[in-house]
């Protein structure tokens, strides 16, 4: 029997190696990025809690996903200061937002710079994780008392938090129009603080990234719907943390797929994972988990970007020595790509050509895994060999 992907990428986060973490004690001054995190386990009585790192002054840095790319920083890199954030953890419901940790975690999640910070934990906090969705952190420990410096709030986050009567949705449409921080919003949405004000809660970390994600996607479709096909074939490229991106937009209507391939991560197994939707956004969670919808917003916004529409297939290869560090992993690096110029082709089959060259993978592996991809090439009376592809 195939295992599936969250299996497979689990097998991967259990058997990462023993990587250095920071030591603290069970008394840690220093400062939050600001971060928080809000656990799913025991839903819905769950752990939340700050992320803190011993060190002071603008430590943004560790939890701006969006900044690591453009500053060239390795997986390495990420793994390394990622794992200096230690994590507090504490039991709520997710509707006890009048509780005294929640509030300053609030407080945290609008803070507009690094937050100074104090915490006792009940004992020293001890190792670390790796998760497909999120990315990593460092060690966890019950947290017993926390004490937070003067926050100045983001404004346009701030205006939102006091906008009780605003859904969610509306909000994160809104503060992404504005120019907020993808990190930033999530971690509002996890926290609570936006919303119709009745409907308030505690949102699980893991759960707070795919809905900002896909209520960003589907507040990005509603525009991009109405606009005018592209002309011709373009495919964008982008390469980074051992991963190789290949964008495909197609003059059609949108329709969309997400394929991916993990090379010898683990030994010689070479897997594809892979979903897609016709024409209209799917409405059951996708199989392939939050990336499709990661992918999905990065493609949709550079689009509206465009004031174009378009039908996208999206190729993503994973090689030796990739480590899951959440699906961020997938939103800037497609974000990325589509920042790039495109080589254009004038025909489906000339544009998989080029793709094929680019892969380790033969583009055939690719085909049998998505059927997006096979109906466009036999809509086009192209067959796998002439198309290049070895059946």
């Amino acid at each position: 029997m195939a295992m599936g992907k969250g299996a497979y990428l689990k097998k991967i986060t259990s058997s990462v190696q023993q990587w250095r973490t920071v030591e603290v004690d069970e008394k840690l001054e220093g400062s939050s990025p600001p971060s928080i995190f809000i656990g799913r386990s025991g839903y819905p009585k769950v752990n939340v809690g700050p992320m803190l790192t011993p060190s002071a002054g603008d430590t943004s840095i560790l939890d701006t996903p969006e900044a690591w790319i453009p500053a060239r920083k390795t997986q390495d890199d990420i793994i390394r200061f990622r794992l200096d954030l230690v994590r507090g953890k504490h039991r709520v419901g997710i509707t006890d937002l009048g509780n005294r940790l929640v509030g300053k975690l609030q407080e945290i999640s609008l803070a507009q710079d690094s937050v100074e910070s104090e915490a006792q934990f009940r004992s020293k906090p001890r190792g670390f994780t790796f998760n497909e969705d999120h990315t990593p952190f460092g060690p966890s420990a019950t947290i017993d008392r926390f004490d937070i410096g003067n926050v100045r709030w983001e404004q346009h986050l701030e205006k939102a938090f006091y906008d009780t009567d605003l859904k969610a949705a509306q909000a994160i449409a809104g503060l992404y129009k504005d120019g907020v921080l993808f990190s930033q919003m999530q971690k509002a949405l996890s926290t609570g603080t936006l919303g119709t004000g009745k409907k308030r809660k505690l949102v699980p970390t893991r759960w707070s990234i795919t809905a900002t994600d896909s209520m960003l996607a589907d507040s990005l479709y509603d525009k991009v719907e109405y606009y005018d096909a592209i002309h011709g074939y373009q495919v964008y490229e982008f390469s980074s943390l051992k991963n190789y991106y290949a964008v495909l937009l197609m003059p059609t209507p949108w329709q969309y797929e997400w394929l991916e391939a993990f090379i010898h991560i683990m030994g010689r197994e070479e897997v594809i994972f892979g979903d897609h939707e016709y024409w209209k956004p799917k409405t059951e969670y996708s199989s392939v988990g939050g990336c499709y919808y990661s992918c999905k917003f990065a493609v949709l916004e550079a689009l509206e970007r465009m004031k174009r529409q378009a039908g996208a297939i999206v190729l993503r290869e994973a090689y030796e020595g990739y480590v899951p560090l959440g699906v961020f992993n997938v939103r800037e690096n497609v974000r990325n790509a589509l920042m790039q110029r495109p080589r254009e082709f004038d025909s489906f089959r000339s544009s998989l050509n080029y793709i094929s060259t680019k892969l380790r993978l033969p583009l055939s592996r690719f085909v049998e895994t998505g059927p997006l991809l096979r109906e466009m090439l036999s809509s086009r009376q192209t067959t796998l060999s002439q198309a290049g592809l070895q059946p």
